[in-house]
């Protein structure tokens, strides 16, 4: 009896343990749209929602985009395991009001400054392949998840702004299987000196994604809503204008009780080329659940008025058969 025991507490023992290494987000709808945004941003791990310097997008924190210098116009593809893909498209502005006076002189700096960025992230998985009763192949299927998003940000003053996204879901399930939704972020960031910032974004308010089968069983069907985990991220970064070297560290937890930490740096190595690092999804309530460490590096060339670049990332993903690769373009003008 006691070597009986002995084993059942081994054996709930183990399943706990195996159990530890996932977590309840994971499981939740619009896993795409956490996976992070771009070269830049994945290199960094992420960890990017007080981060005002280089090219910006509101989707880390739509705060951001009032500290954009020139337009930025970036765009990513990213090479993924088991036939997935992952694309990214932004573009980031900021406009300054109030920079001349009624006499034509010039302002020593603009009485306000607004910024705009509107964005695309499409995920789309492959070699899906649907099969009769009979289990005879019929055609193939082409599940995707669209996110558009626009953001508006204010700076209140030089060192507070505040910003707002609207994201747009589009997703297709299965032929006539689709869903819509219209979700919000809010976003602040302080500045608390001129290297020194901090940040605070709510995501993903009212996301949710609500699936209609009626239309493919008829009466057998249902309507099944799944809301998105919404996201809380505390941030900050500091600049070391001597060593050129940029950090960042975020702090993210959900009402899917996972508590996220993300750590990140970025090093000009010289005038042209950055180099970045950065451990991702550390789990502070659960340290069992896998990090994802990653890395990276851009290359800028000034083309007079206009500056082009190329970024690239390495990101290591569990449970796949090989890391994450995200190739970029960026283009200041």
């Amino acid at each position: 009896m006691n070597s009986k025991l002995i084993l059942v507490f081994l054996f709930m023992a183990a399943s706990l343990s195996a159990q530890s290494q996932f977590s309840e987000i994971s499981s939740r709808p619009g896993a795409f749209s956490r996976m992070g945004f771009g070269a830049r941003g994945k290199g960094m791990a992420n960890s990017m929602s007080s981060v005002i310097r280089g090219n910006l997008v509101s989707y880390y924190n739509p705060a951001l985009s009032v500290f954009q210098e020139g337009n930025s116009f970036q765009t990513s593809y990213s090479v993924l395991s088991l036939d997935r893909s992952l694309n990214f498209l932004n573009f980031t502005r900021k406009f300054e009001f109030g920079k001349k006076n009624k006499d034509g002189t010039e302002n020593e700096k603009p009485r306000s400054v607004a910024g705009l960025s509107i964005g695309l992230i499409n995920s789309s998985v492959g070699e899906f392949k649907a099969r009769d009763n009979q289990g005879l192949i019929i055609g193939d299927i082409e599940p995707f998840e669209n996110q558009f998003f626009l953001g508006l940000a204010i700076r209140f003053s030089e060192k507070l702004s505040i910003g707002f996204n609207s994201k747009f879901y589009y997703s297709k399930l299965y032929e006539d299987v689709t869903s819509t939704s219209l979700g919000f972020d809010l976003g602040a960031l302080y500045r608390v000196n001129q290297d020194l910032s901090l940040s605070f974004v709510v995501s993903d308010i009212n996301s949710k994604y609500k699936w209609d089968t009626t239309t493919l069983y008829g009466q057998e069907g249902t309507t099944e809503p799944e809301s998105f985990p919404v996201l809380m991220k505390f941030g900050a970064s500091y600049y070391f204008e001597n060593e050129k070297l940029l950090t960042s560290i975020e702090f993210e937890s959900s009402n899917a009780d996972t508590k996220f930490l993300r750590i990140g740096a970025e090093y000009n190595i010289f005038e042209s080329l950055f180099l970045r690092a950065g451990i991702d999804r550390f789990d502070i309530s659960n340290t069992d659940y896998p990090v994802r460490p990653a890395f990276g590096f851009s290359y800028q060339h000034d083309f007079d008025s206009v500056i082009g670049g190329f970024d690239y990332a390495f990101e290591i993903e569990p449970y796949s058969s090989h890391g994450q690769h995200i190739i970029g373009i960026n283009i200041n003008f």
